[in-house]
């Protein structure tokens, strides 16, 4: 079992920047790749971020590459996502998750076996 908690979203004005945390307790962190999505109101979750086990692999969206950048700690078991240059189409909830099989940065969120609770990120014009 692993349990995540994220952390850092909030309000920001377009162009600004935040920066999410995942912090990850439970089973050996460095056993699972993990991802960061987001859910709009009325969209489908999708996949914003994603990185295997040791940081070597990386997935972004179309829409954020150049703008966020996934890190991840694994000495101390979180999970970062920067980001940077923000629109107002990134307001939504961003949720982190985590998968075994870790050698995969996926984007499917059906792979992802363990979900934190969601930090809301509102991005104002």
């Amino acid at each position: 079992q692993v349990q995540l908690v994220e952390s850092g979203g909030g309000l920001v004005q377009a162009g600004g920047s935040l920066r999410l945390s995942c912090a990850a307790s439970g089973r050996t962190f460095g056993n699972y790749a993990m991802g960061w999505f987001r859910q709009a109101p009325g969209k489908d979750r999708e996949c914003v971020a994603a990185i295997n086990w040791i940081g070597t692999i990386t997935y972004y969206v179309d829409s954020v590459k150049g703008r966020f950048t996934i890190s991840r700690d694994n000495a101390k078991n979180t999970v970062h996502l920067q980001m940077n240059s923000l629109k107002p189409n990134d307001t939504a909830v961003y949720y982190c998750a985590a998968r075994s099989g870790s050698g995969v940065a996926s984007s499917v969120p059906s792979t992802y076996g363990y979900w934190g609770q969601g930090t809301q990120v509102t991005v104002s014009s």
